[in-house]
């Protein structure tokens, strides 16, 4: 196992068994530049920390189920299952805070990280948006 590898399995962990922000903090590097697809491209260690902090508090549960794991030089890539109860409040883009929805939600999903000395430089985060949000209940019904 290299090094991305093992950045990748300490960020899972600090997401989801064992939520720790410190620990998220550690694995980014200062200028970290992450993208995602529900806040786009979040440029620092301390704005993604803030990400993060917003999903385990939105989901403090959350578990994460893998189906596949890759790392090619300094590149690690997770397929997996991210999933959970919405037990906390949740931050939308606009600024806007919604109350818990209490839904459970199961959603696939590809992170990829670039390290380097140590700490992710490069993170990369995709899943179907339409798909949380309609697991949550937030989408309107549909004629």
């Amino acid at each position: 196992m290299g090094q991305a590898r093992e950045v990748m399995d300490r960020l899972t962990d600090a997401v989801t068994t064992h939520p720790d922000l410190k620990v998220i903090a550690d694995l980014y590097a200062e200028d970290a530049v992450a993208v995602t697809p529900d806040e786009g491209e979040i440029r620092g260690r301390d704005q993604i920390v803030d990400y993060w902090r917003q999903m385990t508090e939105a989901v403090p549960e959350a578990t994460f189920e893998s189906l596949h794991k890759y790392e090619t030089g300094d590149t690690a890539i997770d397929e997996g299952v991210f999933s959970g109860r919405n037990t906390g409040p949740l931050q939308l883009p606009s600024g806007e805070t919604l109350p818990p929805t209490q839904k459970e939600i199961r959603i696939r999903g590809v992170d990829i990280a670039t390290v380097k000395d140590g700490r992710i430089v490069d993170y990369r985060l995709y899943f179907d948006e339409m798909d949380f949000l309609g697991q949550l209940g937030l989408l309107p019904e549909q004629p």
